[in-house]
């Protein structure tokens, strides 16, 4: 991941980026945000939440993958090194 923070003095910013090789080819994501927007920011209130209270906020198949995934897990941690 790359992280630069710069401060503009026109409403036009031409940037260029030297990307390291293992980047080029590769669909990269591109963010711009002001930084008190992230510092501002509150995270949501999930004190009183119960888990049935996500209850189908993942379809069928995403729990069963995600299911998959916990199994698979679980089982490399109880391997011998």
């Amino acid at each position: 991941m790359l992280q630069a923070i710069i401060t503009s003095e026109k409403n036009n910013l031409d940037i260029s980026v030297a990307l390291p090789e293992d980047y080029i080819g590769k669909p990269l994501h591109v963010l711009i945000f002001k930084e008190d927007e992230v510092k501002n920011a509150t995270p949501p209130n999930l004190s009183g939440k119960k888990p049935s209270d996500f209850f189908g906020t993942l379809s069928e198949e995403e729990g069963e993958k995600f299911m998959d995934y916990v199994t698979q897990s679980r089982k490399e941690w109880e391997r011998d090194f």
